[in-house]
């Protein structure tokens, strides 16, 4: 099982979160680095606008979010170097601030205890993958690939049936 940890809980990052309990995955996030505080991150993840109600028990304590009753911790680190994913067995990191959009910025992620890091945007010279599209190319030696942008996602499975 992977354990996952989400760098910025915005909308790309709740959605992860929702994605992966929707579909059952045998990932498991254990670990949420974000700013704002767990009460609200709570909040935003119960009531989101666009796709309504969230459809699983959400709590929260002072350092984490409790999802039908599985803890997540929460981080408030300012700079990916100071997350400690590995406390946490984060060993996969969504990166959803969108700013640590190069190798070189999210390598601050590796430097913490992550094995591999996910760009949730474009990241200009590096490996970007559309699924379905060429997830083929990656290989167990990538440690920082890019999962594109959200049109690129939308327009590129279309492009290649074409």
């Amino acid at each position: 099982m992977s354990k996952i940890g989400i760098n910025g809980f915005g909308r790309i990052g709740r959605l992860v979160l929702r994605r992966l309990l929707e579909t059952n995955s045998s990932a498991e996030v254990v670990a949420i680095n974000d700013l704002t505080s767990p009460k609200v991150l709570a909040y935003l993840l119960k009531h989101d606008s666009n796709y309504g109600p969230f459809g699983w028990n959400v709590d929260f304590t002072e350092d984490s979010l409790i999802v039908n009753g599985k803890s997540i911790t929460v981080y408030a680190e300012k700079e990916a170097k100071h997350i400690p994913w590995s406390r946490a067995g984060a060993e996969i990191i969504v990166e959803c601030t969108g700013f640590y959009t190069s190798a070189e910025k999210s390598q601050a992620h590796l430097e913490a205890g992550a094995k591999k890091v996910l760009i949730s945007a474009p990241a200009g010279e590096m490996k970007t993958v559309v699924f379905n599209v060429n997830d083929e190319t990656i290989n167990a030696e990538d440690t920082i690939i890019s999962v594109a942008s959200c049109t690129t996602n939308c327009l590129a499975p279309m492009a290649k049936a074409l």
